[in-house]
């Protein structure tokens, strides 16, 4: 710190001798001046300076930017350009991935700037506001976004761009090799835009922890992202929009192998490390694949996005990066509560005068359980709000005020822990009477905590308590925007049909809209195929069995071979969709016969069909 002040104070003696300069990151940002009380520096490795310029223009902003040193900015620079041209590629295409790319200017050997992006947070700082273990939880991200966007129309605009923006970054840092992914170099916007930043490793030259790779996923895709995507923890349909979003880009860059290999070409000799000889480019040849067809291809990432979803080691990466962060969090850091988009105090509120739980409701969005109805009474008579809590926002404001102050200045707190199903009528009734107690006694504790800013910012109403009172309307399910009522009892499959060269293949993509068992739980799906006639049960394909899911994704090709086209047009298409019972007998959960000779396979047919009883499918 001491020495960031002795050099912004040679800043500002450069800014009195000159009057103003230009910012070498944009030759159109003019400033005169240094603000030091904005600027500070990052924990990572580096140590990067977070700068604050004045901006000649009055009427303009104070421009803001990250000053690196030690690091090789040539490396970020490349890497940024390369992901614009595959933003523009998606964009000549007709697909607008959304990507938020930033300027990144090299100024000297291991030295250089970089654009800072407004009204963004890292990974880790949304994770950590629900504790050190907040990479292992599913709901920070949708937690974050609901905050920053409390609106219904706001908050699906905000998850349709993470859906572009995060199926673009999957498929740039993984062509790329991006390494080094942690979720300290993972940002998010307030609008939902999920960019990158630090390429400081990249075509694969990951760090190790002796022979062990640090980056042991394809890509970064987790769970707390897919709970962005599907609208709570059960895969729907969006998921389905995604891994096509995710597949269609990669098959667009495919097609351009040959412009990024010669413009990483070009760059060999130029003396980045990563970048040095042809095994390098070999990389970025074999993650897209250009030999495969875009079917093919298809599968392939498909299987990438399970594998990176699938994997622990990248949320165990995560967790270890909040352990080694926690050491360098500044004395001054005061806990805020991750629900409230900002903090609110005594002095802009008013003062509490009484609080009392009045009610409780049940509630299905975003998840099934119960709200508690807190009256909020001010020291104005007037002025009586209503403000809607659940038990786990509650628990969170006792441990961050225990963060705060000693136990014996707090009152005691409700048990989580029941017996039986924790979110039962009689468990929700009896949580009401503690809960009032308990925060009678908070608001009549000594004044250092009835009177902190986490109380005060506690019992201020959101947005959503705001529009609780003005028309309380009637809870629905997080998916009701995007899943369409189908009508059907069975669902639907969405296949892609093609002949070519006396072989026909099936890819089945997606089935949505699976009606659950008899007991209440979602199926182990899988899809099985026939070519009917077919007494010798000679022609039958099958996928792999989906876990718990009435929306599952395959992204599998399914190929029958040697089949004249005379012979097709006899031939039925007979595709089950079964639940796997493992000892039991497997269930029927739908099925469609489709005949090929009502279908044109001079071109690939793709749609979604209905499932149902035995009978012929319609497109």
């Amino acid at each position: 710190q001491a020495i960031l002040r002795e050099g912004l104070e040679d800043v500002s003696q450069f800014f009195k001798a000159h009057g103003s300069c230009r910012l070498p990151l944009s030759p159109s940002l003019l400033v005169k001046g240094i603000v030091p009380r904005d600027c500070s520096y990052f924990n990572s490795n580096a140590v990067p300076l977070k700068l604050s310029f004045q901006n000649v223009d009055p009427l303009g902003e104070n421009i803001r930017v990250i000053f690196k040193c030690g690091d090789d900015l040539r490396q970020d620079m490349l890497t940024l350009q390369m992901i614009r041209i595959m933003s523009k590629i998606w964009v000549q295409e007709g697909l607008d991935m959304r990507m938020v790319i930033f300027r990144c200017f090299s100024t000297g050997r291991g030295r250089g700037m970089v654009e800072m992006i407004p009204n963004a947070e890292t990974l880790r700082k949304i994770q950590v506001e629900h504790g050190v273990t907040g990479s292992f939880k599913d709901r920070p991200l949708a937690d974050w976004l609901q905050k920053h966007n409390p609106e219904e129309d706001e908050y699906e605009k905000a998850v349709e761009n993470f859906i572009y923006s995060c199926a673009g970054c999957c498929v740039a840092t993984y062509v790329l090799g991006i390494c080094d992914r942690h979720n300290d170099n993972i940002m998010l916007k307030t609008t939902g835009h999920m960019f990158h930043i630090d390429f400081g490793r990249f075509l694969g030259h990951a760090q190790m922890f002796g022979n062990i790779k640090r980056d042991r996923a394809p890509f970064v895709f987790t769970s707390d992202m897919a709970y962005v995507i599907n609208g709570g923890d059960k895969p729907s349909s969006r998921f389905h929009d995604f891994v096509d979003l995710c597949c269609q880009a990669y098959n667009l860059i495919r097609k351009h192998t040959h412009l990024f290999l010669n413009l990483l070409g070009l760059m060999l000799s130029c003396g980045i490390p990563e970048l040095s000889d042809l095994e390098d480019l070999k990389y970025v040849y074999d993650a897209l694949r250009p030999q495969d067809s875009d079917a093919d291809a298809t599968t392939y990432f498909t299987r990438l996005i399970e594998s990176s979803l699938g994997s622990v080691a990248t949320k165990l990466n995560f967790f270890i990066h909040n352990l080694a962060q926690m050491k360098f969090t500044g004395s001054d850091a005061r806990p805020t509560l991750s629900f409230a988009p900002r903090t609110h105090t005594l002095k802009t509120s008013g003062r509490i005068r009484d609080v009392f739980l009045c009610r409780h409701e049940r509630v299905f969005n975003p998840s099934k359980g119960y709200i508690y109805v807190v009256k909020v009474q001010r020291d104005n008579p007037a002025e009586v709000t209503f403000v809607q809590r659940t038990f786990e926002e509650f628990q969170e404001l006792h441990n961050k005020l225990r963060l705060l102050f000693p136990s014996s200045l707090l009152p005691s707190f409700p048990s989580r822990f029941v017996i039986g199903r924790s979110r039962g009528e009689a468990v929700a009734e009896r949580r009401k009477e503690e809960l009032n107690g308990y925060i009678w006694h908070l608001i009549h504790a000594t004044p250092e905590v009835a009177e902190c800013d986490l109380v005060y910012t506690f019992f201020h109403p959101l947005p959503r308590d705001e529009k609780a009172a003005g028309n309380n309307p009637t809870p629905k399910p997080a998916d009701a925007t995007w899943a369409r009522s189908l009508g059907k009892v069975g669902g639907e499959v969405k296949l892609s049909i093609s002949y070519k060269n006396n072989k026909l293949f099936i890819m089945v993509m997606h089935i949505r809209g699976l009606p659950p068992l008899q007991d209440g739980n979602d199926p182990d799906p899988y899809v099985k195929t026939y070519l009917l006639p077919d007494p010798q049960k000679t022609t039958k394909r099958k996928t792999k069995v989906a876990r718990k899911t009435c929306n599952p994704t395959y992204n599998e090709m399914l190929v029958y071979d040697g089949i004249p086209r005379g012979d097709l047009e006899q031939r039925e298409l007979r595709l089950s969709v079964l639940s796997e019972e493992g000892f039991w007998e497997n269930i029927l959960l739908g099925e469609v016969g489709i005949r090929l000779r009502d279908l044109d396979l001079a071109q690939e047919k793709m749609g979604w069909f209905a499932l149902g009883s035995r009978g012929h499918g319609t497109l």
